[in-house]
């Protein structure tokens, strides 16, 4: 079933690998004209070859101010338009409080909130002129719940679910509906490469399939289906959520 993104302009960034690749090529399939920054350009453009369907990828550092706004502005130019900004690009990050230098915390802000804040602020502009626009921004379920060693992942991703508000808010007037999707254990390389670094990763994985109400994790293209339409005009009377893919787990440890 179409979500309605036919025709629509696309930036996703951090999409050359994960629940990003699947977000390009969902929104690819679906119609959009997809453009997809990251940072490893050669990585970049095998991506953008392999997926096909006038997907575009230029090179792009989120957490640099310069060079949001000469890829949102290159778009513009090619498209006439943006009309939807996925801000998937992030990092994880596992610190002690006490050890965690105020480099590394910059580090970690500077890709998981600030560059949100940054590409925001580029790609707001353009949608204000086409007349509306959805961004949809990653978080995670870190933002509602989380366990001891995510700091200061939580922090960021918690962060990222108030910049959504806060926009929402500020933005609805100007018909730019702004929601956060909120992945929870997702089966990507990292996930898998954490499995293996267990004493007993078979055991690992029995454990975290246990407390999920599914019995599975979520694959990238179930996190990508919920955001092709959230970012469509089938989810035009949504603004300001936090939606959760997370196999039932936020259910369970409610409160």
């Amino acid at each position: 079933m179409s979500v309605g993104l036919a025709g629509k302009v696309a930036l996703v960034t951090g999409g050359a690998q994960g629940i990003g690749r699947a977000i390009v090529e969902k929104l690819a399939r679906e119609g959009a004209r997809v453009t997809f920054v990251d940072l490893e350009e050669a990585v970049g453009t095998a991506v953008a070859r392999e997926v096909g369907g006038g997907v575009a990828f230029l090179r792009a550092d989120v957490t640099r101010e310069r060079e949001v706004k000469e890829a949102t502005e290159e778009i513009v130019r090619r498209a006439g338009r943006l009309d939807v900004l996925v801000n998937n690009a992030g990092v994880n990050a596992y610190f002690d409080a006490t050890s965690m230098t105020e480099a590394e915390w910059d580090a970690v802000f500077a890709v998981d909130l600030k560059g949100a804040w940054l590409c925001a602020k580029h790609a707001l502009p353009a949608m204000k002129r086409a007349g509306g626009g959805s961004i949809v921004n990653i978080a995670s379920i870190h933002a509602s719940l989380t366990i001891a060693g995510m700091f200061p992942y939580a922090a960021a991703k918690s962060g990222l679910v108030g910049l959504t508000r806060s926009l929402a808010l500020d933005y609805a007037p100007a018909n730019i509906r702004v929601n956060a999707v909120l992945p929870g254990w997702t089966r990507t390389r990292l996930i898998e490469e954490w499995f293996r670094k267990q004493p007993d990763p078979a055991e690992a994985e029995r454990k975290v399939l246990a407390v999920h109400p599914l019995g599975r994790l979520s694959t990238p293209m179930e996190v990508a289906n919920l955001v092709a339409f959230v970012a469509s005009d089938e989810a035009s009377a949504i603004t300001g959520a936090a939606l959760a893919v997370d196999g039932g787990l936020g259910a369970r440890f409610a409160t």
